[in-house]
């Protein structure tokens, strides 16, 4: 299906939040669900996903902070902020709370959104992305996770890496999507233009690399070093791919020390890093059901 074709299911806005403007893909009414991309994405990533659950629930995809069309400040890429622009988008839509889906970076987001201010969260899902404590631990302790997570550190390299990418745009974004997929299928060469021109954009660049220059920031270390974070507390889902690229799936050890709430962590197989959009059906399915059922009790792992 084309992008146009897609297009024309949703409709675009421009929404206040925390002093900047998110660019909002909007779809479908009811209960608020709000789905939060990664890195190097935008609101496509969850082009599968916006019709599936509109059938049920209003959906609303921003394109976060510095990317594609929202606002690129050059400050405001730490967790702190990054969950105001969240937690500020959900009263401006007229919401109190929000059923609130991460990926990567989305789901560091949605993490910290979770502990910082529960009362706007209905259910958390979390797609591939670790709970940020456990990052920064894995981070330090484990090799195969430094290994997986060697560009953090290089993005830490002031202007050389966006420079680096803007050069090789092209076979950054097929060696990224493409490449690391599981299932080589699920990207087009038109999702390959599509994510080129939402990177190639003034400033994308500069700003999706500053959320890891801000996550290893000297302020961030000294944070977080030694505090034990505060646990989730709302219905939690974790859905993880066996075999992401990308991230360790050592990293959703320890859940139960994290999530006071039930939750619930399942293992999708055959599935890369980009798992809404390797497999949207299971995705979709895990999600409605989730967020359609009765409250969840217990905690349980899915292999």
């Amino acid at each position: 299906m084309s992008m146009t074709a897609l297009d024309c299911a949703w409709q675009h806005h421009f929404i206040e939040t925390n002093n900047i403007r998110l660019h909002c893909v909007t779809q479908g009414e009811g209960e608020l669900v709000i789905l939060l991309h990664g890195f190097p994405e935008f609101w496509y990533s969850w082009r599968h996903q916006i019709p599936a659950l509109a059938r049920h629930f209003k959906v609303v995809v921003p394109d976060l902070r510095g990317y594609n069309d929202s606002d690129k400040p050059l400050s405001g890429y730490d967790l702190d902020t990054l969950s105001a622009d969240i937690r500020g988008l959900i009263e401006n839509l007229g919401y109190v709370r929000a059923h609130i889906v991460g990926h990567d970076w989305g789901g560091l987001i949605a993490w910290h959104l979770a502990q910082k201010f529960p009362d706007v969260l209905n259910r958390l899902a979390i797609l591939n992305a670790p709970h940020p404590y456990r990052f920064w631990q894995e981070l330090t302790g484990n090799l195969d996770h430094l290994r997986r997570s060697w560009y953090v550190l290089a993005f830490q390299i002031p202007g050389l890496p966006e420079w680096l990418i803007q050069q090789n745009l092209k076979d950054f974004v097929n060696n990224v999507f493409r490449g690391q997929a599981v299932r080589k299928g699920a990207f087009s060469a038109e999702d390959a233009q599509v994510y080129q021109a939402a990177l190639a954009k003034p400033g994308v660049l500069a700003a999706a690399i500053n959320y890891y220059r801000s996550s290893l920031s000297p302020q961030n270390w000294l944070h977080h070093w030694g505090r034990s974070p505060d646990p989730v507390t709302v219905p939690t889902l974790i859905l993880w791919s066996e075999e992401d690229a990308f991230l360790n799936r050592k990293l959703t050890e320890g859940m139960e020390r994290l999530i006071s709430a039930p939750f619930n962590l399942k293992f999708i197989s055959h599935c890369g890093h980009w798992m809404q959009q390797e497999v949207p059906h299971t995705v979709n399915r895990e999600l409605l059901n989730f967020f359609r059922s009765p409250v969840l009790t217990g905690r349980k792992k899915s292999f």
